[in-house]
This record gives structure tokens, C-alpha cells and sequence, in this order.
């Protein structure tokens, strides 16, 4: 298991990589700011997709991953 300073170091990269530095940083920025509730929101994130599909969308990921 990571350390909560290896994970944030490791999220950044990721977010950085994905979105680019301005984005990465908007992104943060949105979520600190907002009265963001990341358990409803998760809830609904996925809400129409069946296991599967969620399945699908993770090995899609991972073979993409290397990529970035």
C-alpha cells in the first residue's frame, strides 16, 4: 500500500499527464472549491452501465495506460 504522499505525488503525475499542468490544477481547484460529494457522485457516475460494460472500460484503460 502506497503512503498518502506517495499517492498524491502518483494522482498529479496522472492528472498532469491526462489533463496537462493548467487542467490538472483547474481540476483541484474545482473539486476543493465545490461542495463536492465524491460518494454521490460516484454513485451516479456509472449508474446506466452495467458490470460488464464497467468491466470493458477498465481493461480498455489498462491497455491504454502504458500509453501515457
Amino acid at each position: 500500500m502506497r503512503n498518502e504522499m506517495m499517492l498524491r505525488v502518483e494522482a498529479m503525475d496522472v492528472l498532469i499527464k491526462a489533463l496537462g499542468e493548467i487542467d490538472a490544477e483547474r481540476f483541484i481547484s474545482i473539486i476543493k472549491s465545490d461542495n463536492f460529494d465524491y460518494t454521490e457522485w460516484r454513485r451516479k457516475l456509472w449508474k446506466d452501465k452495467t458490470i460488464d460494460e464497467i468491466y470493458n472500460m477498465g481493461v480498455k484503460f489498462e491497455k491504454t495506460k502504458a500509453d501515457l
